[in-house]
């Protein structure tokens, strides 16, 4: 047991890390979920790459600057995001086929500034992430962007949860459905940005979106789901900053293969819809 929590007794940084990645999971598992039911789960993928041109162009600006990275990395996932809705409007194409166009530009550019930088393994936590980064500014940081997403969710819940089962009766009895979708959709995109420090642009979607996969295999209730993947989404970060520390690997993809693991023991064990569920038993004889 000691082994479970010594490293967050003796290293403040782990401590950091740990309550960071907490109140990170607690804001971004219940979005996945809504993610899901929406089917834009492969949109969060796809804006999780979109921040990456951001964050590195304010690395390029101001070096390893959290305020620049961050604001940058907001700005161009809400400027992808922007876009993709502005093309589909315009001429009717899906939107997640807009977001599927349009983030391997944003990847390739991302990808070019670093390469343009010369510092690009002073980015390693940026795309993998890494404990070592969160700090004091960092951790406030995630516990303000975390609180005012809850505090948001909270109060789009019931137009989110009439649009993802029947958004024509939210039309037929409220004009508030698209100011909704645009309100979480800025939620996606914070809580990508604020989670780039610990879990790594290219792993926080992961975080998001795996543990609201598995909740789905446990529970047909909605607000059951929302408990369930911050629960999981918790557990993750904990153990997997763990391994990471006693294995000396990145946190983010520690933290992610422990989700996937999860998802993949829901996908087989879970009583709703698991795998194992559907064998039948042998007769008895």
């Amino acid at each position: 047991m000691d082994a479970l929590w010594q490293p967050f007794v003796e290293f403040a940084f782990m401590r950091r890390a740990l309550f960071g990645g907490i109140v990170l999971a607690v804001s971004a598992a219940p979005l996945g979920v809504f993610l899901i039911l929406r089917r834009m789960s492969l949109i969060g993928d796809a804006i999780a790459h979109g921040i990456l041109p951001g964050a590195a162009l304010g690395f390029w600006l101001a070096g390893l600057s959290l305020p620049a990275m961050t604001f940058g990395g907001l700005g161009a996932g809400l400027a992808m995001a922007g876009l993709a809705a502005w093309i589909t409007r315009r001429t009717g194409l899906r939107e997640d086929a807009s977001l599927a166009a349009i983030y391997p530009i944003s990847l390739a550019s991302g990808v070019l500034l670093l390469g343009l930088s010369g510092k690009r393994l002073d980015l390693l936590h940026l795309l993998f992430g890494s404990a070592l980064a969160v700090d004091e500014t960092t951790l406030h940081g995630m516990l303000l962007v975390a609180s005012a997403s809850l505090v948001l969710l909270v109060a789009i819940y019931r137009w989110l949860a009439l649009d993802s089962f029947d958004p024509l009766f939210l039309r037929s009895v409220s004009r508030l459905g698209p100011l909704a979708h645009g309100l979480f959709l800025t939620l996606v995109v914070l809580n990508l940005v604020v989670g780039f420090q610990a879990i790594g642009a290219l792993m926080v979607v992961g975080l998001m979106v795996l543990p609201a996969a598995a909740a789905r295999f446990w529970s047909r209730r909605l607000p059951v789901l929302l408990i369930l993947a911050a629960l999981l989404a918790a557990a993750c970060v904990w153990l997997g900053l763990l391994f990471s520390y006693y294995a000396a690997l990145p946190s983010g993809p520690c933290i992610v293969l422990l989700a996937g693991a999860a998802y993949l023991i829901s996908v087989l064990a879970g009583p709703v819809h698991g795998l194992l569920r559907r064998i039948p038993s042998p007769i008895a004889t």
